[in-house]
């Protein structure tokens, strides 16, 4: 797979049906994957395999990922979405 599919291929998986992720996940996409480094984009990969529950928790704040990698890039999405509006 090309770096080109491999982005959005993980561009469509941001769209995850629940508006409030959505909402955080489909403007860091937009914004920032073609910036990623490989390295991030495997961690967003893995990112993207949990569950719509757990991404919601870490995006609100309410738990952190026990990766470290995978807390840093929730922050960096969180506070995409804080200076964003």
């Amino acid at each position: 797979m090309s770096e080109d599919e491999r982005r959005a291929r993980l561009r469509w998986r941001c769209r995850r049906g629940l508006r409030e992720l959505d909402l955080l996940l489909g403007p860091f996409a937009e914004r920032q994957l073609p910036r990623l480094a490989p390295d991030e984009l495997d961690t967003l990969d893995r990112l993207l395999t949990a569950a719509d529950q757990d991404l919601q928790s870490w995006f609100l704040g309410r738990e952190r990922p026990s990766d470290d990698s995978l807390a840093d890039l929730v922050e960096r999405i969180r506070q995409q979405a804080r200076y964003a509006g």
